[in-house]
């Protein structure tokens, strides 16, 4: 059953938070159809459609061909027909197959029409490493994404983000793309009923400090979150904020959280050179120069396509650890 009716909080994962979203997506408007590779019968390959094509049958969950340029390109062509396609990419980096589509078409036809053709699509896809699925499964490329006018680009990192930014993106109309870090699927917690539609356009404070900013966004957030609680130990306040959303970032949040703490730590699992790690750099230097006691750290992945192997893997990826030394080497 939906949340939407229920008044106290229910005990649910991620995972299956996104698929309530899917559900009641497809409830509320006969428009809106899902479609990818295994979305159907195999119920989406991280299990996050599973159930759907038995509820809503396969005109609304299509299963798709292996070529994610044909079928994001059905996507727009449906989009711009009066429908409201969720299109699934099983993971970022197969969505390079489809960027022809995505840049060139979905993300430019209202600009070069003048206004006359919206396209209300939303591409969802997993991304991020942490699940040993090496290099060809694993990476976080959303910063290209974010690099691109005409789309709207998110990142849900908690359970309500995960529950209810798909209604705010399937009325945008321009294409959103959603980014779900695979590390985060099974994450349980309580799910709140909502109180007020869910914000694209900003990010949040997910944690109050004064000492220091550590920013983030998706499956990075959790090991903010615990290097803050780590941190607390030591006496060090640090305020955890979520960007959320990724184009177009939130430069207001981010710049008064660094008035009130003067110190600053971005962290993002993609790759440091050209991340989007720097971009946040970038605006708090244009934006808060001023206000900094120690220049901005960042903590990012490593250079490398990401390993196989476990301990490898673990080695590459931001963690824990990583984000405290950052943390010591601004305030210290």
């Amino acid at each position: 059953m939906g949340t939407g009716g229920q008044s106290q909080e229910q005990k649910t994962t991620y995972r299956e938070a996104m698929r309530e979203a899917l559900r009641d997506a497809l409830r509320s408007d006969d428009r809106v159809f899902l479609m990818g590779e295994d979305v159907g019968r195999y119920g989406g390959c991280f299990g996050v459609s599973l159930g759907l094509l038995e509820e809503f049958g396969p005109e609304r969950v299509r299963d798709t061909p292996l070529s994610e340029s044909a079928f994001v390109g059905a996507g727009i062509g449906s989009a711009l027909a009066g429908m409201r396609p969720i299109v699934e990419i099983m993971t970022v980096n197969f969505s390079l197959l489809a960027l022809d589509q995505i840049l060139n078409n979905a993300a430019t036809l209202l600009h070069m029409s003048g206004g006359q053709l919206p396209v209300p699509l939303v591409i969802r896809m997993t991304t991020g490493a942490g699940r040993q699925l090496a290099a060809q499964h694993s990476h976080s490329l959303e910063g290209w994404y974010a690099h691109i006018p005409g789309i709207r680009v998110v990142a849900p990192a908690t359970i309500e983000d995960a529950r209810h930014m798909l209604a705010p993106a399937l009325a945008d109309p321009d294409p959103v793309l959603i980014f779900e870090h695979g590390g985060l699927y099974n994450a349980s917690g309580e799910l709140a009923p909502p109180t007020a539609p869910v914000d694209l356009d900003h990010a949040a404070i997910r944690r109050p400090g004064t000492d220091i900013s550590l920013i983030t966004y998706g499956g990075s957030l959790p090991k903010a979150l615990a290097a803050a609680d780590e941190l607390a130990t030591e006496g060090i306040t640090a305020e955890v904020i979520d960007l959320r959303s990724l184009r177009p970032l939130d430069d207001a949040t981010v710049t008064a959280s660094v008035a009130r703490t003067h110190h600053a730590v971005v962290v993002d699992e993609a790759w440091r050179t050209g991340s989007l790690a720097a971009e946040v750099s970038a605006r708090i230097a244009e934006g808060s120069f001023y206000e900094l006691d120690a220049p901005v750290e960042r903590v990012c992945s490593a250079e490398v396509p990401i390993p196989y192997a476990r301990q490898l893997e673990e080695a590459a990826l931001p963690q824990t650890a990583d984000i405290m030394a950052a943390a010591h080497r601004a305030v210290d």
